[in-house]
């Protein structure tokens, strides 16, 4: 991209790389756009028309959608009755026809007043306490995103400052975008050879998003265009390499460069960052290093004899070849998570047997339409009715805010194994018989695929019915009995069976609890955080750590999300607490900033006794959540309202300021 079409980008008041001036003009008629009409979830459809508009009487009360919670999959038009459907059709289809006739194709920012109208409507008037947080996603609401207010040349006072960023995946993009919007100098290591991160890592059969779509983006970048609710993983990887254009971002990018370690001078304030470059070694100073690198990043293997005699072929999912063809083969896939649950029927079809070695089952969320093309509707709207797309990520981002979290809840006293609350067994319930109901004529597969771990303990996939399908495949054998070793030949599990195979998948996940692993931090009086953590890694606000200033974290500890909340939503909360603090430094011509330990510790432990009360937290459930002190290291135990709080403002008082 031009210069010159970056700088129009950075002066546009509205925050979005996508942002359109104009869209197509409407030509339907008016049957058409009934059609359209009948056919669209209808509180996104209302508040477009409402902006466009600007008849905002279309958001009336009597129009509200209730939005009971959802157990387990949401009610359509977020619980609208069938009365009140129909009289918000008609009203949206003269507001359509409005659209058309007034040959309306742009739409101008909203004020702050009418912004609260909408998030009242759209929120059936929750707790008003949100409205701040949904305005940062509402791009049409100026100075309301998380771009910075301030500028580093005013800031600093010519000050000489650079930010080292390590990785460039989306929580390095992010940070990289916000840095280069202060105009704060910054340089992003990356190891691989694009931006991406785990969207260019992954390139295994089947992978896909199992979060919707357009709530699955950053508030700067939001694409209305998505070919599918819940995309292909090339298609993520080609809306990374878009926004990293888009935005401006490549000329900071140092690719094939692996940091290796990174050291604090409490005497100058700056940071000795060791790289790799195409097997040069090199050591550059920064004021700050932001790290970005991921916690989905370090594959894990089993721990099982023998791996290395096995004869045949062998991957990762997160390193997959793909020149090696499976068309004939016998294939066995260890492990049943998130990436095994797409790969089994990506494959299925095209290996002559297909063996699935299970060591816990997964409980899963119907969505029928996982696989499906965005709907004639969504794709006709997003070209034609202004902002529609984004007012459509605006109501998925909302659905997921709290999402499914009141069914993870332990009820106090609540004594039946299995669950921990009447509505997570209520849920528990209806699952297991929708199983029941799959493998209705597989009674032996129906008691291997039945969870015996509390719903919400793991995350949940999706279940659009492949999984079922493809474990009924007759080259499909579901393997329970636990791995013993392994030989030239294969796998022998522990009833002494051995499973002939000419290739093996590990599905196995990461090593999500070692935080950093294995970059070195050398913080003050010699510190190595590694040592400091001793495996169970702790950050304030997952960003920050005593002894180690300046040093900033993006989506570390306790940052992660299960039932509620969305990835980009706490990537970005936790960079513009880091642009905050960064900001003090400079304005206050500070070394740098130190977390006090009494902080962290007070935050954990806010942090464990929260935890401690959720499905994942309960002492039976063994998940990667925990790490192997038993401990919840990944989780954010409560609302995602709260660390929107808690990353607002950096409180003095909770730092050593380095002069």
């Amino acid at each position: 991209m031009t210069n010159s079409l970056t700088e129009v980008r950075e002066s546009l008041a509205v925050d979005d790389l996508y942002w359109r001036e104009n869209y197509e003009a409407i030509t339907e008629d008016d049957a058409f756009l009934r059609r359209i009409v009948e056919t669209s979830d209808l509180p996104a459809l209302m508040v477009a028309l409402a902006a466009v508009t600007r008849d905002f009487s279309l958001l009336s009360e009597d129009l509200r959608p209730p939005q009971p919670l959802a157990d387990i999959i949401g009610t359509p038009h977020g619980g609208m009755s069938p009365e009140t459907q129909s009289k918000a059709r008609e009203l949206a289809f003269e507001a359509l026809k409005q659209v058309r006739d007034q040959n309306l194709t742009s739409v101008g920012t909203l004020t702050e007043e009418q912004a609260a109208d909408i998030l009242n409507w759209i929120t059936n008037e929750a707790n008003p306490e949100y409205h701040p947080m949904l305005m940062h996603e509402m791009a049409l609401v100026e100075g309301k995103s998380g771009k910075p207010d301030w500028n580093f040349a005013e800031v600093a006072g010519g000050r000489e400052f650079e930010v080292a960023v390590i990785g460039s995946g989306v929580s390095g993009m992010a940070a990289s975008y916000r840095l280069k919007q202060a105009g704060i100098p910054h340089t992003v290591f990356e190891k691989g050879h694009t931006v991406g991160g785990t969207w260019w890592k992954n390139t295994y059969p089947g992978v896909r998003l199992d979060t919707p779509n357009y709530a699955y983006s950053f508030s700067f970048a939001q694409r209305d265009d998505w070919p599918q609710q819940f995309s292909q993983g090339h298609e993520i990887y080609k809306y990374t390499c878009e926004v990293a254009e888009r935005g401006g971002l490549m000329d900071h990018l140092q690719f094939n460069t692996e940091v290796t370690k990174a050291e604090y001078d409490a005497g100058t304030g700056l940071w000795s960052v060791a790289t790799v470059r195409d097997g040069v070694p090199e050591v550059r100073q920064f004021n700050a290093v932001i790290t970005a690198v991921g916690q989905l990043d370090r594959p894990k293997y089993p721990d099982v004899a023998g791996r290395e005699d096995f004869a045949g072929i062998q991957m990762h999912s997160a390193e997959w070849d793909n020149s090696i063809d499976v068309t004939g083969k016998r294939v066995a896939i260890i492990g049943t998570g998130a990436s095994a649950y797409q790969i089994v029927p990506a494959i299925v079809d095209q290996v002559s047997s297909l063996t699935v070695i299970q060591r816990s089952s997964p409980w899963m969320l119907p969505t029928k339409g996982y696989y499906d093309d965005m709907p004639e509707s969504v794709q006709w709207l997003v070209r034609k009715l202004p902002h529609y797309g984004q007012w459509l990520r605006l109501w998925q981002h909302w659905l997921g805010v709290e999402g499914r979290q009141h069914t993870t809840v332990a009820e106090p006293g609540w004594d039946k194994p299995g669950s921990v609350s009447a509505v997570n067994e209520r849920v528990r319930q209806t699952l297991t018989e929708m199983l029941a109901e799959q493998y209705h004529d597989r009674p032996d597969l129906l008691a291997k695929v039945t969870p015996d771990y509390i719903v919400g303990g793991k995350r949940m996939l999706r279940d659009n019915g492949v999984w079922a399908q493809s474990l009924k495949k007759p080259q499909t054998a579901l393997v329970t009995e636990g791995m013993e070793r392994m030989v030239p030949e294969g796998i022998i599990t522990k009833d002494g069976v051995l499973h002939e195979v000419d290739m093996i998948i590990y599905a196995t996940g990461f090593q999500a609890s070692e935080f950093l692993e294995p970059l070195k931090f050398t913080g003050l009086n010699g510190a190595d955080l590694h040592e400091y953590w001793g495996g169970d890694a702790k950050a304030f606000a997952g960003v920050t750590v005593p002894n180690f200033p300046n040093l900033f974290m993006v989506t570390g500890p306790n940052t992660g999300h299960v039932v509620n909340g969305s990835l980009y939503s706490m990537i970005e909360y936790g960079v513009e607490y880091i642009l905050e603090a960064l900001r003090l430094v400079l304005q206050e011509n500070l070394k740098a900033l130190d977390l006090k330990q009494e902080v962290l510790d007070e935050f954990v432990e806010e942090i464990d006794a929260a935890n401690a009360t959720k499905a994942w937290g309960h002492p039976s459930v063994q998940t990667w959540y925990k790490n192997k002190f038993g401990r919840v290291s990944q989780i954010w135990p409560f609302p995602v309202v709260d660390f929107w709080k808690i990353t607002r403002e950096v409180q003095t008082d909770h730092y050593n300021k380095l002069a």
